[in-house]
């Protein structure tokens, strides 16, 4: 399955290039303003992991406000992009989450993974790790699939249990078969909880250009959003 996920997204970071941002608004008019509102808006001199940095969007975005990147994704492609659209600006590290870590404790004041959790199935080590990585009183702010929006892919639930989901995104004239997880609810916060203290629980609404550009798309994320944003610090 990590090497299906790997396999897709080096072909997805070519067609993220050519594409742009106007042409992905579930970003641009979604996810990104309610995640943006969260970061804290003086950034000079912080450290922050971009964990799962996918095309370095988030990274250029806070390397700009003045802080200290560091960006790794799983995706080799993705890593060149990064690297290659900040250059110097960020140290760019092709790494697996579920992995441990290669930082010293206590590296870093925020961790910020913008919808890359779901692709990995076991997250109690990850979240383990980046507890370890974060400063005291750091934070970690994440966004994921809505676990309830996510059952509607479906047809036999096991709501409890963490489940392989296989959805096809349409990119560039060409389907994608995208694999990721999901989980229920309990499992979301319990993982966390039991190394960080829940500060915001966000569901996202889309913004007013979202609705004039596709408004029947705005209608069905007013009904039933696609992401799930949570804010977090570290527990002693």
């Amino acid at each position: 399955m990590k090497k299906q996920v790997v396999d897709v997204f080096n072909e997805l970071a070519g067609i993220y290039k050519q594409m742009g941002d106007a042409n992905n608004l579930y970003n641009t008019q979604y996810e990104r303003p309610a995640m943006m509102e969260l970061v804290p808006q003086e950034l000079a001199g912080l450290h922050i992991l971009d964990a799962g940095c996918s095309a370095g969007w988030y990274s250029e975005q806070l390397a700009q406000r003045g802080a200290q990147i560091t960006a790794v994704d799983i995706s080799p492609e993705m890593v060149k992009h990064t690297h290659k659209l900040l250059g110097d600006k960020a140290s760019v590290i092709c790494l697996d989450l579920e992995e441990t870590l290669p930082f010293q404790d206590e590296t870093f004041d925020v961790v910020v993974s913008s919808l890359t959790l779901h692709y990995l199935k076991e997250w109690r080590e990850t979240f383990k790790e980046l507890h370890r990585v974060l400063k005291p009183g750091g934070s970690f702010l994440l966004s994921i699939h809505h676990p309830l929006t996510d059952l509607k892919l479906l047809e036999d639930v096991d709501y409890f249990s963490t489940e392989l989901i296989v959805d096809s995104w349409n990119k560039g004239g060409k389907t994608y078969k995208v694999p990721f997880f999901r989980k229920s609810l309990s499992e979301v916060f319990e993982s966390l909880l039991a190394h960080f203290t829940i500060e915001r629980v966000v569901e996202p609404k889309p913004t007013e250009i979202f609705k004039k550009l596709a408004p029947e798309q705005y209608a069905k994320l007013m009904k039933s959003p696609n992401f799930l944003i949570l804010k977090v610090s570290k527990s002693k």
